[in-house]
């Protein structure tokens, strides 16, 4: 399909600025939602840049998620004259906030008082024994009750 020059460009760059482009499965649909460009164009536009191993592509529930690999960043740092300092921004370091330490946090005072409440030691608080249950048979399964 011919895809206009200044149509691929601006797709190859949204591409590139994010490392990953989402279109949905809608061939008539006049635009894409994020690019101005017709969503038919996007999707074979990527659909050549899977077929020559430059993107990913994951289809579910309708939408095509297109995942850009290294040798496409490669191909597009070449394709539309981005320097090497310049990755995508699935690429980026985020810097996260330090998490806690284990061994620095406060003991709790409210659940974890101590085990001695929580288990006894002493048996004697169980049945006695002479104590002897007496199973009389009842309502359920097993030998009919007599009369």
């Amino acid at each position: 399909m011919y895809i206009p020059t200044a149509n691929r460009k601006t797709i190859c760059k949204a591409l590139f600025k994010d490392g990953v482009l989402v279109a949905k499965k809608d061939y008539n649909a006049p635009r894409h939602p994020e690019i101005d460009v017709p969503n038919l164009e996007v999707i074979k536009a990527m659909q050549s840049l899977t077929s020559r191993g430059y993107v990913k592509t994951l289809f579910s529930w309708q939408y095509y998620y297109y995942t850009l690999t290294d040798e496409g960043i490669e191909y597009l740092r070449e394709y539309l004259n981005i320097p090497q300092e310049v990755v995508p921004a699935t690429f980026k370091k985020t810097a996260r906030a330090a998490a806690p330490r284990f061994g620095g946090r406060p003991e709790r005072d409210g659940f974890r008082r101590g085990n001695d409440d929580y288990r006894r030691d002493d048996k004697a608080d169980g049945a006695s024994g002479d104590f002897r249950p007496e199973f009389r048979g009842g309502i359920g399964r097993g030998r009919a009750q007599q009369q």
